[in-house]
């Protein structure tokens, strides 16, 4: 089956796109610096594809950590970095996809290095090769 084209996808998954943006405004109102209604307009100019990639990161947000805050704490203390003020302050500045990346980056990172190492086979002492000259 072909993949769906974005607009078919928000119709079938979101009933339109004015649903769709309610549901984007409602998870990213409380971080949002705008009032809602201009927020809203901005987001019914926006593509469908952009909005299907907005509601996934907002609502990955939302379910995982709860706010943009918490996911800022949460990537820190995973790069190890979680007293660093400055550093903290700079993610803050980070958009949430941004974020989000950063940290499935880390996890990978940090159990890729907590997982137990292959063995590795036994090296022979081969005799070196005679230099040709």
């Amino acid at each position: 089956m072909p993949n769906k084209s974005p607009l078919s996808r928000v119709k079938d998954e979101f009933g339109g796109k004015d649903k769709l943006v309610d549901k984007i405004v409602g998870l990213i109102s409380s971080t949002a610096d705008e009032p809602k209604d201009d927020l809203r307009k901005r987001l019914l100019g926006a593509a469908n594809k952009k909005l299907i990639k907005l509601h996934r990161v907002a609502s990955t947000v939302k379910e995982k950590h709860g706010t943009q805050e918490k996911l800022v704490d949460a990537t820190a203390g995973l790069l190890g970095r979680g007293k660093d003020k400055d550093y903290l302050q700079r993610l803050g500045s980070f958009s949430a996809a941004r974020l989000l990346d950063m940290a499935r980056a880390a996890e990978r990172r940090t159990g890729a290095k907590t997982a137990a190492p292959k063995a590795k086979p036994a090296a022979t002492a081969a005799e070196p090769s005679p230099k040709k000259g």
